[in-house]
């Protein structure tokens, strides 16, 4: 594995283009982890309707970068307190998904330090039951990568505060609010350190268990420059991080457990399904886009849906879901 630096930026914008430069530009043969902190900004899940997850007088008021990534899942609050971790590598087959296989290195170094972390639920690190670490994959042609945030000492007041909880993720959870629920690593730590050093830490300890010293990849000035301008062309456009939501006269909002939420929008026409948004924390290798393009023009009845569901490959593009999970979803 080696490592990349990202020379101590704090632009969204830029990690996330960095971490997508990575995964598609570097040599395929090798593995890569990537640290990168973010000045206070929300990252939006790439499924997700952004105008709707976000509290936006708070985000202008603050001056919050609003920044969508590949991945699936929720949105999150970034702050500098707050430390990004990303594996990037091949997918031989079962590591998408596989939340432990990526998470594992990490809870073993919180656990050295004497955070009793472990993994939860589909894809969050906890200590007891408040959660410090969420976690998400994006897969393309056989490569992937795995990110998480680690709450080290992070403003938990504007997490709150930022974003637009959907109570129904907390209905099954023993403690309802998200300032009860998340908490900073810094809480649990035997001995006070500063972020930095506890990135220091955590590289240390992975590449340790790895067998070895961290072995660095260097950027060149050419691979600096196409970041940049990946970061210009997709991660600072309006119609990357905020797009349209279409009319639409149908909607169904449903969680389905180990699986995500789900918001999905229908404009019928005549009996007609004339044009499709789906909206979700679901986590799949496809663009659920491909799935909204085939509803368009497809006739608004049990049985014209249940055929087109048959010939799709759900779990593809949203993870474990069934063909009657996701019927009850357009019915």
């Amino acid at each position: 594995m080696r490592f990349v630096s990202n020379k101590g930026i704090t632009d969204p914008a830029l990690n996330l283009a960095l971490e997508e430069y990575i995964l598609r530009s570097l040599p395929a043969e090798d593995d890569y982890l990537l640290f990168y902190i973010n000045e206070p900004s929300i990252i939006i899940g790439k499924n997700q309707n952004t105008v709707e997850e976000i509290n936006a007088e708070y985000v202008e008021a603050n001056k919050l970068h609003v920044v969508r990534r590949l991945s699936g899942g929720g949105a999150v609050y970034h702050d500098l307190g707050n430390l990004n971790f990303s594996f990037i590598m091949q997918d031989e087959g079962g590591s998408f998904h596989n939340f432990k296989k990526f998470t594992e290195p990490v809870v073993k170094a919180l656990r050295k330090l004497g955070v009793e972390a472990e993994l939860t639920g589909r894809n969050d690190l906890q200590v007891g039951e408040r959660k410090i670490s969420g976690n998400a994959q994006f897969h393309t042609k056989g490569k992937m990568f795995s990110h998480g945030t680690l709450l080290f000492d992070s403003e938990i007041e504007n997490v709150v505060s930022a974003l637009k909880v959907n109570a129904e993720k907390y209905v099954s959870k023993a403690t309802k609010s998200i300032r009860s629920r998340v908490a900073n690593i810094s809480e649990f730590l035997q001995e006070p350190m500063t972020v930095e050093q506890f990135c220091e830490t955590l590289l240390a300890s992975i590449f340790e268990d790895g067998g070895g010293e961290p072995q660095v990849y260097e950027l060149t000035d050419s691979d600096w420059e196409n970041v940049h301008k990946l970061a210009n062309e997709r991660y600072r456009s309006w119609e990357w991080n905020y797009g349209r939501s279409p009319a639409f006269n149908v909607q169904q909002r449903k969680r389905i457990e180990g699986v995500g939420t789900f918001d999905v929008r229908l404009q019928v026409e005549d009996g007609v399904v004339k044009e499709a948004a789906i909206f979700g924390d679901y986590f799949g290798r496809g663009d659920s886009a491909e799935v909204a393009a085939k509803l368009a023009g497809k006739r608004y009845d049990a049985a014209s849906l249940r055929e087109l569901s048959a010939a799709i490959d759900l779990p593809y593009y949203f993870g474990p879901i069934t063909e009657e999970q996701w019927l009850e979803l357009l019915l």
